[in-house]
């Protein structure tokens, strides 16, 4: 969504204006939180069910409480501020509650990789690894570290809703938001941001899961139409969404700014009532995307909720439309209980918001233990890392900023920067958490030397005296963007490749928001993916260069040799008579379209099926020991048990993400495979433990058009065990029931 910044002086002056001008401030408290009095309703009795006091709230409800309840009350910048407007938090909007009935405000923060805005409140945020980061890590237990942290931060600065929670697939490697995703395969997004959501909503603030759905690109993602055929849309993106709000539960579902298949998101039935609400049962409320609204009946009578940030549809002209019998009162009653349940079922009314402060400490610890779990390691040539402290002797730190800090990602996902408040919704941020310093507390006694990179000639000439080249490379991405190429900006191809042709002892340390390409590949010894590494993100990638953690994660997508051998070899983008300046809301129809027409082939099923080599396979990454499989047994039932050995045949312990994938019979018209589980073994130099993955019957079977329903295929399954998508060493056939 995006969100642009007003100065916070400007801003208090002007709502200092509206605080004297509005009547509704006398029914409301700066938190909107429950007091004594409030405790004695009926539905405060915390026994009954999050439905039950829904029900009894909404009975109590005037006409104009419920339409309070189905609208936002702006943000700072978004057009001039309402009468409301000083009961915000500072944060990405907020929605009035009912005092007089102990229903407090709902305040929304983003919080993708950490709490934004919390310069607006006053307040410090701790920003962890952005979220491909995190699902680098395959591990539902960091993903629930990451989810708790946010939760509590979100709570210590006032907030109790997020708006974090983004799951759509990597179709388009190039989209600016892809660093806020969970990569290309929907068993592994939904379940890590499902992992991530459950936790969340554990510390009380209502959780929420975007962008529903195909919003794969920023490029006219306001104007642009998805066409994708209803199995492709079941069997990938939509299917990650399941499988997280299956996990997660989470209170809101965000719909995106797209149309899909003709209606945009947020006015499409099929998605937010056929689908969501009737096939899935969610029992949350579907809230807008900011300024993603385009109609009153037609959105309500879809399954939308709630509209943010304004009530240019939700406000007055639907209770008019109530009122002239429009809009049934059972349908906004609907969206109010949908709402009021969330409140009740996330623990919002029985938890008020307190502000705290932040455990600052706490926060850097868990953001460093998930940076060390999502970090990379891609090429490893003659065993050039762990780099040995005590022997190096000379080392070129060499790179925009590597001495001072490290990139993040823009667009409301950014965290404000301890001594940057309020940065810009697109600034180019850097935090501080300074590379060189982290390599030389390793080394105390080597030499180490910064270039910027900025003349290659020199960044070569320092590379050629030292004993080891170390080049952090950055590819900064934002929403409301697209990238132009998957190649690295500002001609550090060419300067990487200088520096290993200077020194054939360079390691590349990428900070990246998606795949790149690497022409220099075969040049340079080592490749290491920090992704958005976070607020100690150079803590976490030194202690991989020197060993003291041994890399773990494993690649959520697919690296590509060029952006050609991508399903669109260009960003499409809108043409030029398109309405591109037009604000979303004015919008009544998509104005272009994109094909989808690889349809079920996302990620790495479109390189199998298209025969196409890549940079390096989609579940792939190194180790500083080494693994082996063996003993594969699989029982099929209702559930499919896959069992097998893994043992540690290298001389130090490690982590394994052995993952286990299905090739369905050829008359399933499926591609090559398809990830259908993993799991995670820590094993000791020669241990060897036996793993059992259980696959859901649904990860195996296709979605039938004809029947709106999951079948199995007819036919022998190939089950395959192994360490990425493109090395499985044990293989067996299997007739499932």
């Amino acid at each position: 969504m995006q969100k642009p910044r007003r100065s916070p002086v400007l801003l208090a002056a002007t709502l200092g204006i509206f605080a004297l001008a509005s009547p509704a401030l006398a029914q409301h408290r700066l938190h909107g939180d429950n007091d004594e009095k409030a405790q004695s309703f009926p539905w405060m009795n915390k026994s009954l069910s999050p439905d039950e006091r829904a029900d009894m709230v909404l009975k109590e409800m005037t006409l104009d409480e419920k339409i309070d309840l189905v609208h936002g009350n702006s943000m700072p910048g978004w057009e001039k501020p309402w009468p409301n407007y000083f009961l915000g938090n500072g944060g990405a909007g907020f929605v009035l509650g009912v005092e007089r009935l102990g229903i407090p405000l709902i305040q929304m923060s983003d919080a993708a990789y950490g709490v934004r805005s919390s310069a607006e409140n006053g307040r410090y945020s701790t920003a962890l690894p952005s979220d491909l980061a995190a699902a680098a890590s395959w591990d539902t237990e960091a993903a629930c570290e990451y989810g708790t942290l946010i939760g509590r931060e979100l709570r210590a600065q006032g907030y109790n809703m997020t708006l974090g929670g983004g799951v759509n697939l990597t179709r388009e490697p190039r989209n600016g938001r892809t660093f806020e995703y969970m990569g290309e395969d929907p068993i592994l997004a939904g379940t890590m941001v499902g992992n991530r959501m459950k936790c969340e909503q554990a510390q009380h603030v209502i959780g929420d899961i975007k962008h529903y759905a195909v919003n794969d690109q920023e490029s006219g993602r306001n104007e642009v139409n998805a066409i994708i055929s209803k199995r492709a849309l079941r069997e990938s993106d939509l299917l990650a969404f399941q499988i997280g709000i299956e996990i997660g539960q989470p209170g809101a579902v965000m719909c995106s700014y797209n149309a899909v298949n003709g209606d945009f998101a947020c006015e499409n039935k099929y998605l937010l009532t056929d689908v969501l609400k009737k096939d899935w049962n969610f029992k949350g409320f579907v809230v807008s995307d900011w300024g993603g609204t385009h109609s009153t009946e037609k959105a309500s009578a879809a399954g939308l909720d709630n509209e943010e940030p304004l009530k240019d549809f939700f406000g007055d002209k639907l209770k008019e439309a109530v009122k002239s019998g429009k809009v049934p009162m059972t349908e906004l009653n609907d969206h109010v209980h949908r709402i009021l349940r969330s409140e009740f079922a996330s623990g919002i009314v029985d938890f008020p918001r307190h502000t705290s402060v932040v455990d600052v400490e706490g926060g850097f610890e868990t953001s460093r233990h998930i940076a060390e779990a999502s970090t990379v390691l891609l090429k490893n040539d003659g065993g050039v890392l762990p780099l040995d402290g005590a022997k190096v002797r000379s080392i070129a730190i060499i790179g925009s900023n590597a001495d001072t800090g490290m990139i993040s990602g823009g667009g409301s996902a950014q965290v404000d920067p301890p001594g940057r408040p309020n940065a810009g919704w697109q600034a180019h941020v850097w935090f501080p958490t300074s590379p060189m310093k982290e390599v030389s507390a390793k080394a105390p006694g080597a030499k180490v030397q910064f270039d910027s990179g900025e003349n290659p000639a020199s960044a070569a000439a320092l590379a050629k005296n030292s004993d080891v080249a170390i080049v952090f490379a950055y590819q900064w991405t934002s929403e409301g963007m697209d990238l132009p190429s998957l190649s690295l900006p500002d001609n550090q191809d060419a300067l990487i490749e200088q520096v290993a042709a200077a020194n054939p002892h360079t390691i590349v340390v990428l900070e990246t928001g998606t795949a790149v390409t690497m022409p220099w590949l075969d040049k340079v010894s080592g490749v290491v993916e920090a992704w958005y590494a976070g607020s100690k993100g150079a803590n976490a990638v030194a202690n991989i260069l020197f060993g003291e953690v041994n890399p773990s994660a494993k690649l959520p997508m697919t690296f590509p040799r060029s952006d050609a051998d991508l399903p669109h070899a260009q960003v499409v983008q809108p043409p030029a008579h398109s309405r591109t300046d037009a604000p979303p809301k004015h919008r009544t129809e998509p104005s272009f379209s994109v094909n989808y027409d690889e349809g079920l082939k996302v990620g790495y099923k479109w390189f199998d099926a298209e025969n196409k080599p890549v940079l390096f396979p989609f579940g792939f990454g190194l180790s500083y020991t080494t693994f082996g499989y063996s003993d594969l047994k699989i029982v099929s039932g209702d559930r499919t048990k896959v069992t097998f050995t893994v043992k540690n045949t290298g001389g130090r312990a490690g982590v394994e993400i052995a993952e286990v994938y299905a090739a369905l019979p050829a008359s399933a018209g499926e591609p090559p495979k398809r990830l259908v589980g993993w799991g995670r073994v820590q094993l000791a130099a020669g241990e060897s433990k036996e793993l059992s993955v259980t696959v859901d019957q649904r990860y195996l079977a296709i979605y039938d058009e004809a029947s709106d329903g999951w079948k199995l295929a007819p036919g022998s399954y190939t089950i395959m065990v192994g360490g990425s998508s493109q090395e499985l060493p044990l293989t067996q056939k299997v007739d499932l029931k």
